[in-house]
């Protein structure tokens, strides 16, 4: 698989998004079966592995996923990027006397659930209101001068927040939900990555598996399934969207591959800068989003599908909630 950087942070132009082996998407697999998904991920040539302190089915019981990609990479730890996010309260740092120590304290129980002594990458998973994103960049940079991060990130924030936050630390990342029905970064952030040298990791790229035709207004989502509130997959947006998965059949079919791989290809074509996390929990739907890094869009295809696209609409739009447990990533 191809690389790209992460500012100064090598990665596998897929990533792999592991929270739904805690949260998110129904019925949890088996732990074995979620280690083994992982590890096949990695022997497919995917070197970038995401998670976050908050996944798990149980908010009283923090780090559920981290334990499993850590069990999972323990064999290649030094070969991958591991990403991984925390999200505190003023009323923790407070407490804790200082932002430095309520996010070292965040960090270290993190590295001790994934079994590592480093981060590549840590990210702060939403903004909290009363403390300041200077104040986060601030402690990001002694973390990094302290060698137990390597790289640090903001995730679902705008460009008046990066730059602020960019100006006091360089951002490695920025991560926040983009596909083609979520197209709003386009117009600051993704411009703002390009120009300072961020990486822009896109979680949720299939439009929470919309965008593999296999949605219908016969799916059931159970559970903790968090589709059940995505205004996407509400029935009248299901089939209001259909239009767009019409266009997608027809490129999948010349391309001889699955349209998800096309939706993922169009954005490794489109920006040098994004890096798309898909997740799942499925080991098949995981090595078919990796194998998008094999289909590849020339300049005449990529600019016929932005034009289809350009000319249809969108239903139902993602709409962030600050807190890092409700929304899907």
């Amino acid at each position: 698989m191809k690389t790209r950087k992460l500012h100064n942070i090598t990665v596998s132009e897929i990533g792999m998004g592991c929270m739904g082996f805690s949260h998110g998407y129904g019925a949890l697999p088996d732990e074995d079966y979620a280690v083994a998904a992982i590890r096949k991920a990695h022997d497919f040539g995917c070197t970038f592995f995401d998670t976050a302190e908050v996944y798990g089915p149980n908010l009283s019981e923090p780090g559920h996923n981290e334990r499993i990609v850590g069990r999972a990479i323990s064999d290649f730890r030094d070969e991958i990027v591991l990403a991984t996010k925390f999200f505190i309260t003023g009323d923790e740092v407070k407490k804790d006397g200082s932002v430095l120590a309520t996010i070292s304290r965040h960090l270290e129980a993190s590295l001790k659930r994934l079994d590592t002594d480093y981060a590549d990458l840590y990210y702060l998973h939403r903004m909290s209101p009363d403390v300041r994103v200077e104040e986060i960049a601030e402690a990001m940079s002694t973390l990094i001068g302290e060698g137990v991060i390597h790289g640090w990130g903001l995730s679902m924030v705008n460009a008046e927040i990066l730059d602020r936050a960019n100006k006091i630390c360089h951002v490695s990342a920025v991560q926040n939900i983009y596909s083609m029905m979520d197209r709003a970064y386009e117009k600051a952030v993704i411009p703002y990555c390009m120009k300072n040298d961020i990486g822009f990791v896109a979680f949720s790229p299939t439009a929470s598996g919309y965008l593999s035709g296999k949605v219908s207004t016969d799916t059931k989502f159970e559970g903790d399934d968090v589709r059940k509130w995505v205004p996407q997959m509400k029935r009248e947006n299901i089939i209001a969207n259909r239009p767009l998965l019409e266009v997608l059949k027809v490129f999948a079919d010349r391309k001889n591959a699955t349209m998800t791989q096309i939706s993922l290809a169009w954005m490794l074509k489109k920006y040098e800068c994004v890096v798309p996390i898909p997740g799942s929990k499925n080991q098949e739907r995981i090595l078919e989003n990796l194998g998008a890094c094999n289909v590849e869009l020339s300049d005449s295809e990529f600019r016929e599908l932005e034009t289809a696209l350009g000319g249809i609409v969108i239903h139902g739009s993602r709409k962030d909630i600050n807190s890092p447990r409700e929304f899907i990533d």
